[in-house]
């Protein structure tokens, strides 16, 4: 008779650190480069409707994303379901997810925004354990606890210095808390098994391409047809937020999610703010107070707090 064999079970391989020079680069690059994309959104708000500028944005993004393609060669046939998945991804992430936030811009700095935006570490854990099975510990749930104080902090004080009662900020609040979420189950399906299968320039090519079209559709029923802003600020606006801001950035940070998971890929959002709120200073003229200087810190701090409890 002979002897069993002892099988050994495959070791799956280690995901890789923050600090990895491939992780890392792309890290910061979508730090810097999204938290300068704050301040730009605030130069399309004017004569042109929310939901034109959005959509001239991304109509920038796929045709520069489908020329990315064509240079590295990437093929960009996807399957039915994966194409479903697409539309999908691009009306979560391309369509509503922009569109709460140039909104939410009319009422609150574009610093606060990205201060808000940076919460985005906790729906993205949470749906990634639910979605995709990974798991988040203690910690986590202490620094989302102390990063929500700090936003609480912020909304106060800007409820406090505006007028009418503060129901502009309440409003604006509310569309940047609804942009996360969109953008957090967008961030969840770009790492589903039916999606991160297919070449992540292909599926942002076809998505962006969605979102261009659902964009240009509720466009035209809602404010009707096109308009646009001729002057040197907007035209460049657009293109630094279509090529830089989403064929530059997409591809780095959807890489950043099949690599180490929606959870860290969301780490960004902890220097993102710091950016934001930089520029918003300088060109913006957001004026700091005790309030506004604890609630950034608290956030901050909750946040990487957060980043300490996040597990594969």
């Amino acid at each position: 008779m002979n002897a069993p064999v002892s099988i050994t079970p495959p070791t799956s391989t280690p995901e890789p650190g923050l600090f990895t020079p491939r992780i890392l680069v792309p890290f910061l690059l979508v730090s810097l480069i999204w938290g300068s994309t704050w301040l730009v959104i605030r130069g399309q708000l004017g004569e042109v409707p929310v939901a034109w500028s959005v959509c001239y944005r991304f109509s920038v993004g796929a045709i520069g994303m489908f020329m990315l393609a064509a240079v590295k060669r990437v093929n960009l046939r996807i399957d039915r379901q994966a194409m479903l998945w697409a539309a999908l991804l691009g009306l979560a992430q391309f369509v509503l997810n922009f569109n709460f936030v140039y909104a939410a811009e009319k009422h609150i700095t574009s610093g606060l925004v990205a201060v808000i935006f940076a919460l985005l570490i906790m729906p993205n854990a949470v749906l990634g354990q639910m979605w995709l099975g990974r798991k988040v510990g203690p910690s986590f749930w202490l620094g989302s606890a102390i990063a929500c104080a700090g936003v609480g902090l912020l909304m106060l004080r800007e409820y406090r210095v505006a007028s009418v009662g503060g129901s502009a900020v309440l409003l604006g609040f509310s569309l940047a808390l609804t942009a996360v979420m969109c953008a957090s189950v967008s961030n969840v399906i770009q790492a589903s098994d039916k999606v991160n299968r297919h070449p992540t320039i292909a599926i942002l090519a076809w998505s962006m391409s969605w979102g261009a079209l659902a964009n240009a559709v509720y466009a035209l029923a809602t404010v009707g047809m096109p308009s646009i802003d001729l002057r040197f600020a907007y035209v460049s606006g657009v293109l630094y937020l279509g090529i830089i801001g989403s064929v530059v950035t997409f591809p780095l940070y959807f890489g950043l999610i099949r690599e180490i998971g929606p959870g860290k890929a969301a780490y960004t959002s902890v220097l993102i703010p710091i950016v934001a709120m930089g520029l918003s200073t300088v060109f913006e003229h957001y004026e700091w107070s005790l309030l506004a200087g604890s609630g950034a810190a608290l956030a901050i701090i909750g946040l990487l707090v957060a980043t300490q409890g996040r597990k594969s």
